[in-house]
């Protein structure tokens, strides 16, 4: 999505589950899994470093529910070339 003529609005969505409210403060954290019963997949480090990445271009990345999917949403703001 178009923000302005500087930057663009990206989201991811998804249909899953979604992210419980209780999680969402801490999904951006080094080694933070959501589901504990997950064995062996992910070692919680994705969302740390898209924080990082982000971060690193004096932007913010946040998550919420999909308002259309339900699932969850990943959203950041990215300059334009």
């Amino acid at each position: 999505t178009a923000v302005g003529e500087r930057s663009v609005r990206v989201s991811v969505e998804d249909s899953g589950p979604g992210i419980p409210a209780e999680d969402l403060p801490r999904i951006f954290d080094r080694f933070y899994k959501v589901d504990k019963s997950r064995h062996g997949q992910g070692s919680g480090l994705g969302l740390y470093i898209a924080r990082a990445l982000i971060q690193r271009h004096s932007q913010q990345i946040e998550a919420d529910r999909s308002p259309d999917l339900g699932g969850a949403r990943i959203s950041f703001t990215v300059a334009r070339p």
